[in-house]
């Protein structure tokens, strides 16, 4: 069975691209726009592992982790942003791995690969 992951990007640009990327690694992909719509995914389904923008409008991706933290323990989230100095923000310490936003997609793909070994093992 194919994981899922829930791809969240407030830029549908990103959001596309992404998905296109990943179902080409062999996921199973599903969108949201929002952190608010995010939410709402996660209560409807079940996935492996959630790609999250830090900074969108509206509920920004700090928020959304807290929020997926406190429900859905378990659950890996991977923080996708285009600035680094959100790596040293105490609200992003209980994400599972922070990648930097980039035109190569080999270290999200890497990243994404690692974490969900990470939780199949543990």
């Amino acid at each position: 069975m194919k994981e899922k992951i829930l791809v969240v990007d407030d830029e549908e640009g990103i959001r596309l691209l992404y998905k296109e990327e990943l179902v080409d690694e062999g996921y199973d992909v599903s969108l949201a726009s929002s952190g608010e719509e995010a939410l709402e995914r996660l209560e409807e389904e079940v996935f492996n592992l959630v790609l999250l923008d830090i900074k969108m409008t509206g509920m920004d991706g700090i928020e959304v982790l807290r929020r997926i933290k406190e429900k859905w323990k378990g659950l890996p989230v991977v923080l996708c942003t285009a600035y680094h100095h959100y790596k040293q923000d105490f609200g992003t310490w209980a994400s599972d791995a922070y990648v930097v936003k980039s035109s190569d997609l080999s270290e999200l793909k890497n990243t994404v690969k690692d974490v969900l070994s990470r939780s199949k093992e543990g």
